[in-house]
């Protein structure tokens, strides 16, 4: 489904990918590992149209979109949760579901306000509270539930569990392992390796903007050390 191959890209003059290679195939899970500063986030600008690489190739359904905008790319069929949540403050957590609400694949069985509603029924509790006055645990799931009412084929989260309570954290990790079971294909960010071994199918590790190691779950628990290394955790 996604395919980036000998990615680079770059700020101005301060270059941060080098040489990022990763897949996701049909229904799959796969991660993004490495420390802070690595180009994890860099990474996915360049899939989503939001930083123009400099080289490589990024492929998804087996067209190339390296350099395509953002709205050309998700309108492909990638729905992104963005790192900091970023909801339309001003807006209900309805109008943030709606204003996203699209079926352009024909989905048989798409998501909807009740859907997305039945996955977090918090999001129920506060259709109409505007987005900027809920918890960030709250607004994490509103992004969440914006990104699917794309109906995506590929839904891209980074560092969707990044500052939340256990509680509100685990009930996100509960939502991935239903998209999955549905599924869903994911390319995640985060750094709890424990939940990530369990859910994901495959796993890569940037270090300084390159692609340093790559393999399933087990291979990362039978390379312990070496992925500690890596990724500091």
């Amino acid at each position: 489904m996604l395919s980036v191959s000998r990615l680079q890209s770059a700020y101005g003059r301060s270059q941060v990918l080098f040489d990022v290679e990763l897949e996701v195939g049909d229904g799959e899970v796969v991660t993004l590992l490495g420390r802070n500063g690595m180009g994890k986030t860099t990474t996915v600008r360049s899939i989503m149209g939001l930083l123009k690489p400099m080289d490589g190739d990024i492929r998804f359904g087996g067209r190339e979109v390296a350099g395509a905008t953002p709205e050309s790319i998700a309108r492909l069929g990638v729905g992104l949760v963005p790192e900091g949540r970023q909801t339309f403050a001003t807006l209900t957590v309805r109008e943030n579901l709606v204003a996203t609400a699209a079926n352009r694949l024909g989905r048989p069985r798409p998501w909807t306000l009740d859907r997305v509603y039945d996955l977090f029924p918090r999001l129920r509790e506060r259709a109409r509270q505007t987005a900027g006055t809920l918890s960030g645990g709250e607004q994490q799931m509103l992004v969440v539930g914006r990104a699917l009412m794309t109906n995506p084929k590929l839904l891209i989260l980074d560092e969707a569990t990044e500052g939340l309570a256990p509680v509100i954290r685990a009930e996100i990790w509960a939502c991935i392992e239903a998209l999955k079971a549905e599924g869903q294909s994911i390319l995640l960010i985060d750094k709890n390796l424990g939940v990530l071994k369990r859910i994901a199918d495959r796993h890569y590790i940037l270090e300084k903007g390159r692609t340093v190691w790559s393999g399933s779950s087990d291979d990362l628990t039978r390379n312990a050390e070496l992925v500690q290394g890596y990724v500091g955790l």
